[in-house]
Parts: C-alpha cells; sequence; structure tokens
C-alpha cells in the first residue's frame, strides 16, 4: 500500500484559536472536519509544500511555522503520513479559498468537532503546550507559590508529583490545588487510581502503564476529563500507551540527570527513533532545558518536560 506524505497545518490566530476545514462530501473521509493542507509534491520540502498548500487553500502566506507531530495512519483502503506543522504567524485572511466551510475554534473545543481517526492525536497535540511542568517535593506553601510564578511564565501543562505525601494528604493537597489554580493549568495527577476530582488529568508510572495493558490492552473508557499520560522509555511502553488510547506520553531519559544518576540515557538519535513509531504527542524528559526545545520539535517532540529546568523557583 503505498503512503501518501500529507503536510498539515495546526494555524493558529492571534487570539489563540485554531482554524479547521470540512471536507468536501465527496472525498475520502468526507464531511468530516480536518487540519488543513494536502500531498506533498515529488522533490518538494516540508515546510515549502506546507506554505504551498496553505496559500491554495487559506489564502495566507506563512510566515513562522514549526514541526508539530508526525504520525502515520493505516486506513482500511490507504495509508498517510501526517506531517503536522504549527503556524504561529501568517499573513492575509484565512478563508476557504477552494470553497470549504472554515471555522476558528478553542482549543478546548476541538473535541466537540468529528475528525477522521488520522487527526485524533492531532487534535491532542493542538491542546498541549509545548512544556510539560513536573513539580518538585515541596511543602504547600512552597508548591503553591510555586505555581503562582509558573503561570506568570507561562506554563500551563502540570505533573504535580509529590511522591513524599501519603494518599490521603497527596488527595487533600490536589483538591487544595484545583481549587486555587484549577482554570489557569491543565493538571496530571499520580496515583493507582484515576483522581476522583474534576477536570483532573492522570499520570501513570512505567509500571503502572505495564500493569494496565495487561489487564486491559485495548483503549480505555474515558471517565477523566483531563488527560491521560504514562512515562515511557522504550518501544514496548509507548505500544502500550497507544494501544491504551492515551493523550500523550513522556520519554525518557535523553540525557543523564542528578535526580537519576543510575538511569541509561538514551541519546537523541535513539528518542528519534523511538518517536517514529509513536502515534501520539510525545514529550521529552531528562536534561531537557529551554535551549533544547527546538532541537525536541525537530525531531518530533511536542516540546520538553522536567522539574528542574521549568520550575521557577529551582
Amino acid at each position: 500500500m503505498n503512503l501518501a506524505h500529507v503536510m498539515a497545518g495546526v494555524v493558529v490566530d492571534g487570539q489563540g484559536r485554531i482554524l479547521i476545514a470540512k471536507r468536501p462530501t465527496n472525498a475520502h473521509q468526507g464531511g468530516l472536519w480536518e487540519f488543513p493542507g494536502g500531498k506533498l509534491e515529488t522533490g518538494e520540502e516540508r515546510l515549502q509544500g506546507l506554505c504551498r498548500e496553505l496559500k491554495e487553500e487559506l489564502g495566507i502566506k506563512v510566515q513562522a511555522a514549526h514541526p508539530l507531530i508526525d504520525i502515520r495512519h493505516d486506513y482500511v483502503d490507504k495509508s498517510v503520513r501526517l506531517d503536522v506543522w504549527k503556524v504561529t504567524t501568517f499573513s492575509g485572511e484565512a478563508h476557504g479559498a477552494e470553497g470549504q466551510p472554515v471555522r476558528w475554534v478553542l482549543p478546548t473545543e476541538l473535541p466537540n468537532y468529528d475528525f477522521p481517526a488520522a487527526n485524533q492525536p492531532i487534535v491532542h497535540a493542538a491542546q498541549l503546550p509545548e512544556r510539560y511542568l513536573i513539580t518538585p517535593e515541596l511543602d504547600e506553601a512552597a508548591l503553591l507559590h510555586g505555581l503562582k510564578q509558573a503561570k506568570a511564565q507561562g506554563i500551563r501543562l502540570v505533573q504535580v508529583r509529590q511522591n513524599q505525601l501519603d494518599g490521603a494528604v497527596y488527595q487533600a493537597l490536589a483538591s487544595k490545588i484545583l481549587e486555587s489554580y484549577g482554570q489557569d493549568f491543565h493538571f496530571l495527577f499520580k496515583g493507582d487510581t484515576p483522581p476522583p476530582l474534576p477536570n483532573a488529568g492522570w499520570h501513570l508510572t512505567s509500571a503502572q502503564l505495564r500493569r494496565l495493558w495487561q489487564a486491559n490492552s485495548h483503549p480505555l473508557p474515558r471517565t477523566l476529563k483531563g488527560f491521560i499520560a504514562a512515562s515511557c522509555h522504550n518501544a514496548r511502553e509507548i505500544q502500550m500507551a497507544m494501544d491504551l488510547g492515551l493523550d500523550f506520553v513522556t520519554l525518557s531519559p535523553v540525557a543523564s540527570t542528578a535526580s537519576h544518576p543510575d538511569a541509561d540515557p538514551l541519546g537523541w538519535d535513539a528518542a528519534e527513533q523511538l518517536m517514529r513509531t509513536a502515534t501520539l504527542p510525545v514529550y521529552l524528559l531528562g536534561g531537557m532545558g529551554a535551549e533544547h526545545l527546538e532541537r525536541a520539535r525537530n525531531s518530533g517532540a511536542q516540546g520538553i518536560g522536567g522539574i528542574s529546568a521549568l520550575w521557577p523557583t529551582l
């Protein structure tokens, strides 16, 4: 089966809205919404192809864009490589230049629209930021103060780690965090079961991921409104996360870290190869800082995650 290389753009306007377009009813997956783009021509560079397609479809000129997610999807009748870029700056007024309906929507509204199956990882990637903060183990006052500073620095995705706390104390702290900052961040909490909290996400350890997959190796029923993610270290764990239908994963360690001195680092080449197998967003962890963000995105990652490089008071 031939693999079609399709360029697609998550086009973001000054209000943070994302443009989606409706496929013609007579097209493959017709009548569904999509992120605009089209096939890459033979010999054409990826960014060049994206710019050409968005000019033809939306009448805009791309001025700034970077890779967002690169995935392969196999339909019954065709296989596609979706090479998706986030367009952050453009000129011109976006419109359906080929007569297709278009709509500007907030990232949180994307799940309300019907997309082709191949687009579901893009829906997740479009909602996720480029930085994933993991909190250090602190007392309550220091933790809340740090979250206030993280909010001011534009952090929006946070894993509340706090391994020093037992279950009841951790749940009480989680409730207080959501009460104070529930509208400001997407929070993911730890635990052996989904957090019994409104709008809360769940981050699985690799051991929890393996146990959950062994008990139930098909997509999880979605009872949480928040994201569900997992820590992965190899191709097998990434596949487990995909089988369970998780929203994203972390991949670590890319480099050596003081917090995990005994862990063997993957290195950039191995991390990039592992991400090629993923059909969901991936954050790179382990020695990652702001200076690694561009390389991470160009390697196929959603972005970077970590504690020391992202926590504002360390």
